[in-house]
């Protein structure tokens, strides 16, 4: 039995935000951890046979199709995944209280978040989104299952217990503040006995926003944050001007969100921000300076929160400020990545007009490049995956361009580069596309998955 396998053909990835690679032939060997050993940029192998050697077994691509690391998805409610498309339109704080809320509230029935968390993980997988990082429901139970579902299909994940103790319906609520805390500590716990070394799983301390949390709750997750150092943070920031106005009419005392989540311990590198539509000088600094990440949600930008939200993205960037892509599930029309790179680079063209051209639009290798690397360096996770890198896990997608399965990506032609093979790809093709799914060096989802 083969300890090592080698991946042979074409490669594409991302060295940083400005630069892609795209290899013709290229060789990458991952050991019985997932983790990459080897990786051969530019080889030819005599046609035939399925092993380099006495203990590399050898996949060698068919014909049309290329590897790509796996999608981050830096923001996504997995509760959502049953109301996807609805209330579009509607104004944020309306759209919770009508849509959303009683939605969620649904999951504290064990049975009906089993159902619908089965199919969310097994829908986001077939989509390739390797890592997500999930915001939960409010109870501790549904939110254990999720994390116990990810784990047990291979997806890469950090799970969260979405704590909300104010300003949401009775029947939608953490009992108190008290309880909203001890039930974190009790997510907390239960995947670390899942997962002791947090190879896969990983709960994600989520005040879904300042305004469905008292400041008593605030203050106990940065002091568990505190505590529990190798913990992530999420939560919701700048979103939509009607939430802002009211954060900022329950707590009095600041001007602006960055101060608000940082006095009580929330801001800092393992911060994912969910939107960042709407952002000052200051803001964008104290962003730069506690290196927090950006989770920018194109789609739903545009279709919930009561405007068209274009967030500053290329001034993320250029500033250095850590940026991925979330498909935000139930805010948008799609759960798909690869329709957030296109809305983003749609949003950014938006941007280069409001701007009278300083912010321009992003390209196709950035876009890209914001949906794996970006995302993983979002979720400090790029030492570990993003791209091809020795030493990295091998969360992979092998991408079919040819025959009558792979839908209604634009025609492969005979002359067609590999860049142009990849751009149409980018720009037209879904899931049908996507053959195999890789997380840790596991086929999660395709053929030979397990």
């Amino acid at each position: 039995m083969s300890t090592l396998r080698a991946f042979l053909g074409p490669v594409i990835h991302s060295l940083s935000a400005s630069e892609l690679e795209i290899l013709p032939s290229a060789l990458v060997v991952v050991n019985e951890k997932g983790q990459i050993t080897a990786f051969e940029k530019h080889v030819t192998l005599p046609l035939g046979g399925n092993t380099i050697g006495a203990d590399i077994q050898l996949h060698r691509l068919g014909p049309g199709q290329f590897l790509i690391p796996g999608f981050v998805d830096t923001h996504n409610h997995a509760p959502q995944w049953a109301q996807r498309g609805l209330g579009q339109g509607m104004h944020i704080l309306d759209w919770l209280d009508g849509i959303t809320f009683p939605n969620e509230a649904r999951f504290r029935d064990p049975v009906y978040a089993r159902r619908v968390y089965t199919s969310a993980v097994d829908g986001f997988l077939r989509q390739g989104i390797t890592m997500a990082s999930y915001y939960g429901s409010v109870h501790g139970e549904a939110t254990k299952i999720l994390a116990d579902l990810c784990l047990e299909k291979g997806q890469r994940a950090f799970v969260g217990k979405c704590n909300m103790t104010r300003n949401s319906p009775n029947y939608y609520r953490d009992a108190s503040v008290e309880e909203s805390l001890q039930t974190t500590e009790d997510c907390v716990a239960h995947m670390r006995s899942i997962d002791p070394t947090g190879s896969l799983i990983k709960h994600v301390l989520t005040p879904r926003f300042a305004i469905s949390c008292d400041p008593e709750a605030l203050q106990g997750l940065g002091a568990l944050a505190k505590r529990n150092p190798d913990l992530p943070i999420q939560t919701h920031f700048n979103e939509a001007e009607q939430e802002m106005t009211a954060t900022m009419s329950l707590f009095p005392q600041f001007t602006n969100e960055a101060d608000l989540y940082e006095h009580y311990g929330l801001l800092g590198q393992r911060s994912i921000l969910a939107h960042c539509c709407h952002m000052t000088d200051y803001e964008m600094q104290r962003l730069k300076d506690l290196g927090c990440g950006v989770a920018h949600c194109p789609i739903s930008n545009m279709t919930v929160g009561g405007g068209f939200m274009a967030a500053p993205v290329r001034d993320f960037m250029r500033r250095g400020i850590k940026v991925g892509l979330g498909t935000d599930s139930g805010g948008g029309f799609s759960s798909s990545i690869l329709d957030a790179m296109r809305q983003a680079m749609i949003a950014s063209h938006a941007r280069e007009v409001a701007s009278k051209g300083d912010d321009k639009g992003l390209t196709i290798p950035e876009a890209f490049y914001l949906s794996t690397l970006g995302g993983a360096e979002v979720c400090c996770l790029e030492a570990k995956i993003g791209n091809f890198a020795v030493g990295k896990e091998f969360d992979a997608l092998i991408i079919g361009t040819e025959g009558a399965d792979q839908g209604i990506m634009t025609m492969v032609e005979e002359q067609d580069s590999l860049k142009t093979v990849f751009e149409k790809f980018i720009m037209t093709g879904d899931d049908r596309n996507i053959v195999n799914v890789y997380v840790q060096g596991r086929c999660v989802m395709g053929q030979g998955s397990t």
